[in-house]
């Protein structure tokens, strides 16, 4: 019997993921479908349990949904309870099991797929939502020189700041305080883009040979990259290999096989 999984999300038509673990199945001969869910804004836990109901084996979830979503599983891996933010539900016995793979997924790309070196790096990291709680771990292990995380709201980047200060060097401020501190590699985790904006950052926070990461990915540049570009940017990615390396992530937990990532990064690139 074929297995069901899907992602569930609100906007959901954009994503990519019914491809991707569509492209994983075929490459590892797993027996599964793969689809999408627009998730309701007041009923997404209703959502949630009826596809599990009827049978569903996982779900990828993304915007605006994560943090409800860690709320809802029953069973967290410890990513997931660093992050406060769960991505993958995984249907085990009579509960929900939550995971977050986003943040092993960005490292991932951003190390094994495009060669940056974390060690000793000054990273800044742009937003304190979800998205930023999934990766702020992973990105702490990996040594970094210093790891400022700047929102537009500094007490929500504070506050998560001091939550994983056992990790490694790490601080939050507003956005208003970057004025004259250069970093070598700039993510930007906030929604800013669906709208067609920027994170309001001073033009010098991108250090000579600077790198940037976009979370967001889309058919054009997004906004963020456009912006890293026009400032001379040695290298500014979307998050089109994240999101690969997430599904990889989830799709490893759900069959317990990990597919090869790049020629699926490849094929979403032609397209």
């Amino acid at each position: 019997m074929t297995d069901r999984y899907a992602v569930i999300g609100n906007p959901i038509e954009h994503s990519k993921s019914p491809l991707i673990h569509t492209l994983f199945a075929r490459q590892t001969g797993q027996d599964l479908e793969y689809g999408r869910l627009l998730g309701d804004l007041e009923g997404f836990e209703a959502d949630v349990q009826r596809f599990f109901a009827e049978g569903g084996k996982g779900l990828n979830v993304t915007v605006p949904f994560k943090e409800r979503a860690w709320r809802l599983a029953e069973v967290r891996s410890p990513r997931a309870e660093n992050a406060g933010a769960v991505n993958t539900l995984t249907a085990l016995a009579a509960r929900l099991a939550g995971d977050n793979t986003d943040g092993v997924g960005l490292v991932r790309d951003l190390t094994y797929n495009q060669g940056f070196d974390l060690t000793g790096k000054r990273v800044l990291l742009l937003g304190a939502g979800g998205a930023s709680r999934g990766v702020l771990r992973p990105l702490l292990e990996a040594a970094p020189q210093c790891l400022v995380i700047a929102n537009r709201t500094a007490g929500r980047a504070v506050g998560l700041a001091s939550q994983v200060r056992d990790v490694g060097p790490v601080e939050g401020c507003g956005l208003d305080a970057l004025a004259g501190r250069g970093f070598d590699l700039i993510l930007n985790g906030t929604a800013a883009g669906l709208s067609g904006e920027v994170p309001a950052i001073p033009d010098d926070c991108l250090a000579p040979g600077g790198w940037t990461y976009d979370m967001l990915y889309g058919r054009e540049p997004t906004p963020f990259t456009r912006w890293a570009q026009a400032r001379g940017a040695a290298r500014a990615l979307d998050g089109l290999g994240m999101l690969v390396e997430q599904a990889a992530e989830s799709f490893f937990i759900w069959r317990g096989v990990y597919p090869d990532t790049a020629p699926v990064i490849a094929l979403l690139r032609r397209r």
